[in-house]
């Protein structure tokens, strides 16, 4: 399958768990990849060497902190100018913390806030020239079944989706004369690496719940969440844009 052959795509939390199954559909598909994750994390490069030999693709890994908004858009900015242009923006990044609101910081609430919501922003920033110089483009932002309001202790998270559903909308009324579109995924509890980590104490009293909560009574696989992204990202959505997608098993 070369779906995406000759188009650049940009994965921000491309190491977690949702990431990599993204890289792993998108480059089955034929894309060039760029997969940006925080810096420092040993696994960037050895992931995108694997995935570019195996795949017979162009895979490159880029450490950002992206709760540096200037210097993430530059970085991604030039990223922009030396691949001719990002076709495709995943915006997958998130930091997620679960306690009482109370024991939240003000410098907590505003990094969650930064990561989750205000760095896409910065991104889209960073590539909506070169789309719109192409009169196409794709972005891909990531909501969360929380917005449905029946978690707890996920409150600056949850502020932060949020805000990505109301940058989802805009941005696709913005961007739409230039043929960009842009829409937003929201997955449900997706069995992660980061629920093993949050959850950790109570990992089955949490899987129970969730089953309980469920209208289909399995749990929902990273691989569920990408073949949506990538479905949104082809050309066999080309009329869908300011949406948010729920693979949530039905809540």
């Amino acid at each position: 399958m070369s779906e995406f052959s000759g188009k650049t795509v940009l994965i921000t939390g491309a190491l977690g768990t949702l990431g990599t199954a993204q890289t792993e559909a998108f480059g089955r598909a034929g894309a060039r990849l760029v997969l940006l994750d925080r810096p420092g994390d040993q696994r960037g490069l050895g992931r995108a060497s694997e995935v570019g030999k195996r795949l017979g693709i162009e895979a490159r890994y880029v450490g950002q902190d992206l709760s540096d908004l200037k210097a993430s858009e530059a970085a991604v900015r030039s990223l922009a100018d030396e691949a001719g242009g990002i076709d495709v923006l995943v915006s997958n990044a998130a930091l997620i913390i679960n306690k009482p609101f109370e024991e939240f910081s003000i410098d907590e609430y505003e990094e969650q806030l930064r990561v989750n919501a205000a760095a896409t922003f910065a991104l889209v920033r960073a590539v909506a020239p070169g789309m719109k110089a192409k009169r196409e483009g794709r972005i891909i932002n990531f909501c969360s079944v929380t917005l449905n309001g029946r978690w707890e202790g996920y409150v600056p998270y949850v502020a932060s989706k949020g805000a990505m559903l109301g940058l989802t909308k805009s941005l696709a009324r913005e961007l739409g004369p230039f043929n960009i579109r842009v829409n937003a995924v929201s997955p449900g509890a997706v069995v992660s690496e980061a629920e093993n980590r949050v959850f950790a104490d109570r990992l089955q009293q949490y899987n129970d719940w969730i089953l309980e909560n469920q209208c289909l009574k399995q749990r929902i696989q990273p691989e569920d969440v990408a073949e949506l992204v990538l479905f949104l990202a082809s050309d066999r959505s080309r009329m869908i844009t300011g949406q948010n997608y729920a693979v949530d098993g039905g809540w």
